[in-house]
């Protein structure tokens, strides 16, 4: 595949439109399936220098050695938990991240979800329909001046924070270390912010350092009358914990944007009222996704040019 313009490989889902962004800078090889993945590993191995991934799907060490003219891998969004980027560093490859491009996106979604959960939108959507009037409804719980606790205050955590201070609410964070920076609570326990918190949103890595970070002994501090909110991975819940919890009427309710066994959904939870479900969108609107694939475009143009890239990994 001879090309004056650098080949890259893209591994995930892209709409035509955002290809064509990629088109004036790129020779792009479009492969979002495993079969197609394994197809153009092996028949354009030679020409690929560049690859573009989303974290929940990554690219194996095998991949990146079956690929000798490799020289960046980069991230769609922020996350990367599935990139062995121990062995792209071992390789001296190129690391890039679409950091920062959909945080504002993610925490309106978390936000979304956690008024959608605590209002009872979804349900109260599909009675209303059904003809029942509100005396016939329970009452919904508010949102505004409660406790949320975040897990992980990063780039997405502050911005569900900002939100969330527009609601009046106290802020408690965990993470690997305090910020000094910031005035909101810092819980160097887990338990202890979930025991202080109305709302607790998980907005940390995955990868398995954080694997079912939150399990059943969070759950159980959360308590009969908290809710759950991740936006984050689906691995850092422990979904048959929350399963159970949910059923024990020891937790009001959850909202997951992300899920174990994502893309099928999590069978454990499906018939339960108390939860909000959507497919893994948090981060997508046009104007995330835009912003998303431009940033991988300056990275990789910058890399292409001798220069460093945009948001290193």
């Amino acid at each position: 595949m001879a090309t004056s313009r650098p080949c890259v490989l893209v591994l995930n889902f892209m709409a035509e439109l955002h290809q064509a962004m990629l088109a004036p800078y790129f020779e792009v090889v479009y492969a979002p399936t495993a079969a197609l993945r394994a197809a153009h590993i092996a028949a354009d191995a030679a020409s690929i220098r560049a690859v573009l991934i989303i974290g929940s799907v990554g690219l194996t060490a095998a991949e990146m050695d079956a690929l000798p003219a490799l020289e960046i891998v980069c991230a769609l969004g922020v996350g990367f938990e599935n990139i062995d980027v121990a062995h792209a560093r071992a390789r001296g490859l190129v690391l890039a991240n679409g950091a920062g491009t959909n945080d504002d996106c993610v925490a309106d979604h978390a936000l979304a979800l956690l008024l959608a959960v605590v209002r009872n939108v979804p349900q109260m959507d599909r009675q209303c329909r059904q003809g029942v009037w509100r005396d016939a409804l329970p009452l919904s719980g508010s949102v505004s001046h409660r406790r949320m606790g975040i897990v992980g205050l990063g780039g997405i955590g502050h911005k569900v924070a900002q939100r969330a201070l527009g609601f009046g609410m106290q802020i408690g964070y965990h993470g690997r270390k305090p910020q000094p920076e910031v005035a909101h609570t810092y819980f160097a326990d887990l338990v202890a912010l979930a025991t202080w918190a109305d709302f607790l949103v998980v907005a940390t890595p995955g990868g398995p350092a954080t694997r079912h970070l939150v399990g059943a002994e969070v759950l159980a501090a959360l308590g009969a009358g908290g809710y759950l909110v991740n936006v984050s991975r689906g691995s850092v819940v422990d979904t048959v914990a929350l399963a159970d919890a949910l059923r024990g009427g020891r937790l009001a309710g959850a909202g997951l944007d992300v899920y174990e066994s994502e893309p099928q959904p999590p069978a454990e939870l499906l018939d339960l009222d108390g939860v909000v479900l959507t497919p893994h969108v948090g981060g997508w609107s046009p104007q995330a996704i835009e912003a998303s694939v431009q940033r991988f475009i300056d990275n990789a143009t910058r890399h292409f040019a001798g220069q460093s890239v945009v948001s290193p990994i």
